[in-house]
C-alpha cells in the first residue's frame, strides 16, 4: 500500500489484497458505487473493523441460532448472515444446512429448503428472497398460486 500512497485510485484497487478472509467477505459485499474515494473506503473499513476489533466467532455459534416465536424471517436471516460473516474459515456448506435447522419445522420455507437444499450461500439467499416475495404477494392478495406448501 505504501508504494501507491500518492495514487488514491490505485490504492483503492490494491486495498483488497491486504485483507484477510473476514474483511474480504465484508469488502465483497460493499454495494457497487457506494464508496467514491479512498478516504470513504478507509473510513468504512475502520468503522467495521478497527474500532470494533471483532474476533472471529466459532462455527458452533451458527448451530445455536434458531428463529424465535414471532420473529420475522428477515430478522432471523439478517442475524444469521451477520454471524456467518464473522466466522473464520470456509464453512459455507455447514452454514447452509444449519440455517434450515433454526427454522420452525412447520414453516413453508423449512419444507422447501428440506426438499431442495441450496448448493451455496447465494442460492440460499435467492431462495429466501423468492420465499419473501411470494409471501408478500400472498399477503397483498396479488398472487393466487402458491410456490410453497401451505402451513
Amino acid at each position: 500500500m505504501a508504494i501507491h500512497s500518492k495514487n488514491k485510485a490505485q490504492m483503492c484497487k490494491v486495498f483488497p489484497s491486504s485483507l484477510g478472509p473476514i474483511a474480504m467477505r465484508w469488502f465483497d459485499e460493499i454495494e457497487e458505487g457506494s464508496i467514491s474515494s479512498y478516504k470513504e473506503l478507509t473510513r468504512a473499513f475502520g468503522a467495521r473493523f478497527v474500532t470494533c476489533s471483532r474476533v472471529p466467532k466459532p462455527l458452533d455459534s451458527l448451530l445455536s441460532m434458531a428463529m424465535r416465536e414471532g420473529e420475522t424471517l428477515k430478522n432471523y436471516f439478517d442475524k444469521y448472515w451477520e454471524l456467518y460473516k464473522e466466522i473464520f474459515g470456509d464453512f459455507e456448506d455447514v452454514a447452509i444446512r444449519t440455517f434450515n435447522v433454526g427454522l420452525p419445522t412447520q414453516s413453508d420455507l423449512w419444507k422447501s429448503l428440506t426438499m431442495k437444499p441450496p448448493r451455496n450461500m447465494h442460492k440460499l439467499m435467492d431462495h429466501i428472497e423468492e420465499h419473501k416475495r411470494v409471501k408478500d404477494d400472498q399477503s397483498q392478495g396479488k398472487g393466487k398460486a402458491k410456490i410453497f406448501s401451505p402451513n
